[in-house]
């Protein structure tokens, strides 16, 4: 891929996730002068600040849309119908990439307020992404570029692993998996952790036997070219502790129950986009 440090980016809204996507970029080597964002919130301006006083900080959409080569959408869904109306009729330069992370904001909705010849990104990332583990799911427009694509994934590459998908209707399907996925691992390490204050271990000690076992996991199953069968497997003796636990959650239908909780993030996903007027 291209050097892309000097490329100009502009972001509409300046909250946790630009945050996290402008520190990702300032550590890949990305020149803090290059970035530019609109944000009215004078506690995020102050938090953007805190992360660089290179980049430039203003309340003005519009000044930052015109300077940027790659515009990074990151607003709350809810006001992005009037932020993107505004914005697409202000003056743009040509060739412009557009980077939503906007979580159900379709790309018909999008190419309705910037122009259908308009190079749109549709990206679903999620909450690891503040700490550069962050996965995330793109969808290109159908008038995005090769240098459209290769700016939007050193724009999220910055932030963590990527994925891209010809079919947007797996947008959804992205934001149950990995979009809310965060949430079910923490639930998991809080149940750990809760069971295990009950067995008699202070909490802090209770936290790190459960966040630990959950992130060396991690790293075995993103390191390791085995199945996630075989792994567990490999901890698994037959007729020892770890198969005890496992049968109990079997038989309590684990399986089923995570794939009816997911079908359900799925279908809200769905819904929501509806919602928002975009289907």
């Amino acid at each position: 891929m291209s050097d892309y440090r000097q490329v100009q980016i502009g972001f509409i809204g300046g909250g946790n996730m630009a945050q996290a996507i402008i520190r990702g970029l300032l550590t890949a080597g990305h020149d803090a002068n290059s970035i530019a964002v609109a944000e009215p919130a004078e506690s995020q301006q102050q938090a953007i600040a805190g992360v660089s006083d290179a980049i430039e900080i203003t309340g003005d959409n519009a000044s930052i849309a015109a300077a940027s080569e790659m515009l990074v959408l990151a607003v709350k869904p809810q006001v992005m119908p009037e932020v993107c109306q505004a914005l697409g009729d202000a003056d743009r330069k040509q060739q412009q990439t557009i980077v939503s992370v906007a979580a159900g904001i379709t790309l018909d909705s999008l190419a309705g307020w910037f122009g259908a010849d308009s190079s749109i990104v549709r990206v679903m990332p999620n909450q690891p992404a503040l700490i550069s583990e962050g996965m995330s799911g793109l969808c290109a427009g159908p008038s995005v570029s090769d240098t459209g694509r290769q700016h939007a994934a050193y724009l999220m590459e910055a932030t963590g692993k990527t994925a891209w998908f010809g079919d947007e209707g797996l947008m959804d399907a992205v934001t149950a998996i990995s979009g809310s996925g965060p949430a079910y691992f923490y639930l998991v390490m809080e149940i750990l952790q809760e069971v295990a204050e009950e067995f008699g271990f202070d909490a802090g000690t209770a936290r790190l036997l459960s966040t630990q076992t959950g992130l060396g996991a991690s790293r075995v199953a993103s390191e390791d070219s085995e199945s996630l069968a075989t792994l567990r497997d490999q901890v698994t003796s037959p007729g020892g502790t770890t198969d005890a636990a496992l049968t109990v959650l079997e038989d309590a239908g684990i399986r089923d129950m995570f794939r009816r909780a997911l079908i359900a993030a799925r279908d809200r996903s769905v819904e929501l986009g509806k919602h928002k007027g975009n289907d």
